[in-house]
Formats: C-alpha cells, structure tokens, sequence
C-alpha cells in the first residue's frame, strides 16, 4: 500500500467499512480499501505461510488472498467466506471475510456502548508476513537468456518431443514445437478437404488447423478419448497435429540417432520419417519425423491460405513478440511449469527406484539415465500436494547447478508457451517462505493461473551439494 494512503486510513475521522469475521464485526478504514469482490478462484502456494491462501486474478493483476480470520488468530477455516476485501491499490492483498455489512462514519463505530474494533491492515500484514522486498521490474528476457545460457552449457544432445500414433512412439524436434494442447471439444470442420484435415480450432485469437497425424502416417488411431494437439511449426505455418497421447522429452547424444535404412527410404511415407533413435539400450526405437516432409505440398498450400504465419503471429502486437516456453505439469489440483530450457527430458517413472545407502532422506531412489545415476525426489511430499494415482505419474530430470535431479510429479499435461505480459511476480507475501515460484503466468483468456517454478530454488544449496556428490560417488546402477 501506498503511504499516503496508509496515513489517511489511520486518521480518526473519515468512514469505515464493517465486516465480519468468525463472529466478530470489525472494521476498517475505507481509504485502505480498493474494492469488494466475491470470492475468487484461488490458485494455492506450495510452502506458503500460515493464512496466506493463495493467488487470485484481478483484471490482469495476480494479487495474493490472506485469510483475515487467520490473522487475527482465529482458528476457523475461511470455508463460509464469501467476499473479500481487496486493500491497497500499489500491492493490493485480498482479505477474505465471512460479510460485508456496511460503510459508516469512523467517529460513531468508535464511540457508543459496544464500539466496533478497527483493523490495522498494515500492522497485521507485518506481524504475520515481516518485511520483504522484491524487484520492481519483471525482466522476463534476461531471465529466460540466462536460462537458455545454463542449459546450452551442458554436453551437447538433440532434443525431441515425443507422443504416440496408433501405438507407435514417435516424435519432433523440440525446436519445431510451440506446444502442446487438450484437444478442444469445439472444432469447426472443414467441408471438402483432405481426409487428414480435420478442421480448425481458435487459439489465443489465431486460427489453428487440426490434422490427423494417423491419418498423414497411413494409421489407425488408437481413440484413447485422451487426445492432444502438437502445435508444430511446419514450413512457417502452425499446424495443430493431434496425437492419441504425450510421451516425453527426450534429449539424446548423437550416437543414438540413426538415418533410416536406405531401402525403406522410396515413398513419401518414409520420407516422412528422417531418423530412428534408439533408447533404452535398443529395446525402444522412436521414430523422428520430418516437419518439412509431413503435408504434401497442396495440403500446405491450403492450409498456408488460411493460417497466420510464424512472422505474422509475431508482428500481430509488439508486445506479444517475446515469449518463453515451459513445461506444464500437475501436482494435485495445482499447475506448474518449468522453463524448457532447464529440462533435460521427461520419462515415465520406473515401478521401482534403486536405493543407495546413506542417501539423503528426501531422495526416494536413483535411476539410471543413459548411465548417468539421477536422484529421484517425489516433489508431491515436498510441495504438501495430496496423493494421487501413480498410474500417469511422470518423473521430470532438471539440471540444478552441475547435477540433474529427477522430480517426481503426477501428470505433464501440456508445452506451453506464454508471451511476456502474461508473466507476473510471485506475491511479496510468499518470498519469505519460499522462492521456488518466481513467476505466475496469469493466463486470463484460459482461466487459470500456472505457478512458474525457479528450477535453482528447488533444493537448497546443502541439497544441491548433495546431488553433486552423489554424481560423483555412485556409479549408475544396471
């Protein structure tokens, strides 16, 4: 809040709004309150201090929800609570109450028989949160070049997305994907077109055309009901290609990538497919596509005539020209994601982990990446997130400092990528606790809010010092 606004909402004189509270009436002054909202979606904080209940979109604005009851130090849950109290109008911070009674006059809420207790809203914040101070400006592209820094330090390797069509696994160049999306329900079908061409879908305000990626291999579909969208960047035109399910990233040394053997390299669906990488010690082949090669020249005509370009999507607004891409994933009902560029791939976790002795407590197993032995740590523990069905559950190899850690999570849903004004700080009020989310992506036109994680804030510097040694100790288990 502002100081001048701090110092009129202390003066005696003016009015007050009154509220309840866990069967209290309270008060306080109306030149600290911005507006009265009803009780918004609320995105919950991991590792967030007692009474802050999470994140909330405000026109635009990510503003932090505070259970005022909490403050005060009732122990009753805010499940009643309908309304809440937005504070401050240069960090505004939601107070949630159970009512809204009425404004009056500060003088007469004071006096009386039965006078009516005022909050110090700055005082409460105080005590509970303390002080702290965070960059004015969010400079979203010196973040995301110091993380493209960090991950091209490493050895080099190829990087794919992978999916599955018709029960084969096969996949792209990182590189050519902008990202990963459900399958809309609302899909406006094209009358008199390929077979393969499905229709066109709006996304973000921007035409996307569908295509059947089984039907462009010459496959029958699996209909899983599950469905994605690979939004690929094909001869400059974005193309939505629907595959039956995600797999993973992948990134692999150049050793186990093979051309495709010369005699199944005569017709155009081979063509289609330009290399064969083996992983898993051979006994998984995943076949790499060739964006260039996927549409035949008509279909990319046509399809070129009603799609906006690559060059055009980024002239479409000046703002809307930086953008950084992230990793989407699920831990209970929350959303997260982590910068591309820190993720060195996404496997499926193994039915059982090695245990090494003497490992440290936090580490649930190691497994063997390409013999290279990664620690395995179940971030659903570390993040207080209910357990679920570990049927889809996921583990995500990041590279911290020097070593990689594999974080164990319950679904990667999407890859997504978010322009630049859509990124917003993390609440002041969450930092003291805890820096792992560094970020919100405030996707309004989606309704939802994705918590962007810090992927150096995820262990601390004594964890860290650990995983290193751990790297350098234990040899990869078979």
């Amino acid at each position: 809040m502002q100081k001048a606004e701090r110092g009129r909402g202390r003066q005696r004189g003016g009015h007050a709004l009154t509220v309840s509270v866990a069967g209290q009436r309270l008060a306080i002054p109306a030149n600290d309150v911005a507006e009265v909202i009803r009780h918004p979606a609320v995105t919950r904080l991991p590792l967030s201090p007692r009474g802050l209940i999470g994140v909330a979109n405000l026109r635009g604005t990510v503003i932090p929800i505070v259970s005022l009851a909490t403050l005060l130090g009732e122990d009753k849950a805010d499940a009643s609570s309908l309304r809440v109290v937005v504070v401050g109008t240069d960090r505004p911070v939601g107070l949630t109450v159970d009512d809204v009674s009425s404004l009056e006059q500060s003088d007469r809420l004071r006096s009386g028989e039965n006078p009516v207790r005022f909050i110090d809203v700055d005082a409460l914040m105080a005590t509970h949160f303390g002080a702290v101070s965070k960059p004015a400006a969010l400079d979203s592209g010196a973040l995301a070049a110091a993380r493209v820094a960090e991950a091209s330090s490493a050895a080099p390797t190829e990087a794919f997305f992978s999916f599955d069509v018709a029960g084969q696994e096969f996949a792209l160049p990182l590189g050519s994907v902008r990202e990963v999306l459900a399958l809309p329900d609302a899909i406006a079908v094209v009358p008199r077109t390929d077979d393969a061409m499905l229709g066109a879908v709006t996304i973000r305000n921007h035409l996307l055309p569908l295509v059947s990626l089984s039907s462009l291999l010459g496959l029958s579909s699996s209909g899983t009901g599950s469905a994605k969208v690979v939004v690929a960047l094909i001869k400059g035109i974005h193309v939505g290609l629907v595959v039956d399910a995600l797999k993973a990233i992948v990134r692999v040394t150049l050793d186990q990538i093979d051309p495709v053997p010369l005699i199944l390299t005569r017709g155009r669906q081979e063509a289609q497919i330009q290399a064969i990488c083996r992983l898993d010690e051979g006994r998984r082949l995943m076949s790499i596509l060739s964006a260039d090669h996927l549409l035949e020249d008509g279909l990319t005509e046509r399809l070129a005539a009603g799609s906006d370009k690559e060059d055009e999507l980024m002239a479409d607004s000046g703002t809307h020209a930086r953008t950084e891409q992230f990793v989407v994933f699920q831990l209970g009902s929350e959303h997260y994601g982590l910068p591309i560029g820190s993720v060195v791939e996404v496997v499926v976790k193994p039915e059982t982990l090695t245990k090494l002795p003497k490992a440290p407590k936090f580490v649930e197993g190691v497994m063997n990446l390409r013999g290279q032995i990664v620690p395995v740590i179940d971030q659903r523990r570390r993040f207080e997130a209910p357990a679920r069905s570990a049927a889809k559950a996921r583990i995500i190899v990041v590279r911290i400092g020097t070593g990689l850690a594999g974080f164990v999570v319950d679904n990667v849903s999407e890859v997504l990528r978010v322009d630049e004004n859509q990124l917003r700080p993390s609440p002041d009020l969450a930092s003291r606790q805890s820096k792992v989310i560094d970020r919100v992506a405030n996707l309004e036109l989606d309704g939802r809010m994705i918590l962007l994680i810090d992927p150096q804030e995820l262990l601390d510097q004594a964890e860290q010092d650990m995983i290193v040694a751990m790297h350098g100790t234990a040899s990869a288990p078979s």
